[in-house]
């Protein structure tokens, strides 16, 4: 894993929204969405809907179903970053961002890719730092079952999942 040398780089505010702030790093240019106030395990942050709706995965996008991503509304969640330990999910089926577990103000959010990605249309080399990093994220479909049963997946990855396990199964 390399390190991240502009982690601690001077931040700025970017957008405000009702319960976080759009911040970006000076130095690298990585925008990311902290909250400015307090969240409990279990609370639903805030609602979501679909945007633009692709067939096609892109940076940008969630999927929800085997060919339908779509882009996050409201658009500051976009700016939510990946991390190996998250602290929050994205509900597709309720559509809501629900707390994972107890987030202080002014942290970051962070979700687990793979949750709602099967293949990612652009795979990435993890820097989140946690003990348990994953290093490649690449979507669940790239991950044991044995790691994925660690985190809260999506319904559509859940069910993606029990294919590949039966699928595994029947060979």
């Amino acid at each position: 894993m390399q390190p991240n040398h502009s982690a601690n780089a001077p931040k700025e505010i970017v957008f405000k929204a009702p319960f976080a702030v759009v911040l970006r790093n000076t130095v690298s240019g990585q925008q990311q969405l902290n909250a400015t106030r307090s969240f409990r395990a279990g609370d639903v942050i805030s609602p979501f809907f679909a945007g633009f709706v692709s067939n096609i995965p892109n940076y940008l996008t969630v999927q929800i179903s085997e060919n339908k991503h779509i882009t996050l509304q409201p658009e500051f969640l976009q700016y939510i970053n990946h991390g190996c330990d998250p602290n929050v999910f994205f509900d597709t089926h309720a559509m809501e961002l629900v707390c994972l577990k107890d987030i202080a103000e002014n942290e970051e959010f962070t979700f687990f890719y793979p949750s709602t990605e099967w293949e990612m249309d652009q795979p990435f080399v993890c820097q989140c730092g946690s003990v348990n990093c994953l290093q490649l994220i690449q979507g669940a479909s790239f991950l044991s079952t044995k790691v994925l049963q660690q985190y809260r997946l999506t319904q559509f990855i859940e069910e993606k999942l029990l294919h590949k396990v039966n699928a595994e199964i029947s060979r």
